[in-house]
């Protein structure tokens, strides 16, 4: 139960989360963040703060090269799978893997992994994933013309997931990729 919301803007891209862990009706607010860098990435996890702890410690993430996308659904997903075996974390059902989601920005690129191991990338240039991720998703498409920075569009994203779902509650985190140098 969580809310991670991100945004694609001018090159880099910025990821926000709320910091609650729930468990049934149980919220407890958290001091590991679940969103953080790992070298030239971003990621902001739902589903399991194991996965997360492993995204963020021990997951080696391989520097991008070539296509992107061909880059994130081969090697990154390579990469990832070996790290959530290695960790005890993934899941086998019917010999097909399951993992969690969880948004990552790179190279000014946001893309959303999903428990199969998919990669999308929005084309709307945000996204959303976990159990507010509806509410947050309406907001941020509502904030899109108005010209807010990308901080103020994920505070009012999560600030309306927060709002509405008994599963997202504060404080919140924000992380970004650095700004390129050139």
């Amino acid at each position: 139960m969580t809310v991670i919301v991100g945004i694609a803007h001018k090159g880099r891209v910025h990821l926000g989360a709320d910091s609650a862990g729930a468990s049934g009706y149980q919220i407890t607010i958290r001091n590991d963040p679940k969103v953080f860098r790992n070298g030239p990435y971003v990621i902001g996890f739902t589903t399991s703060y194991r996965m997360g702890q492993l995204l963020h410690h021990a997951l080696q993430a391989p520097h991008p090269t070539g296509n992107l996308n061909r880059f994130m659904v081969t090697t990154f997903v390579d990469a990832l799978r070996t790290c959530l075996k290695d960790g005890g974390w993934a899941r086998k059902d019917a010999e097909q893997e399951e993992a969690g989601t969880f948004l990552v920005g790179i190279q000014g690129r946001l893309f959303t992994v999903h428990s199969d191991y998919q990669v999308g990338e929005p084309t709307d240039g945000y996204a959303a994933v976990g159990c507010g991720d509806d509410l947050a998703l309406g907001a941020l498409h509502a904030t899109a013309p108005l010209g807010m920075r990308p901080r103020q569009r994920l505070t009012a994203a999560l600030a309306a997931a927060d709002h509405h779902s008994a599963g997202v509650g504060g404080p919140y985190l924000y992380v970004s990729t650095r700004k390129n140098r050139t």
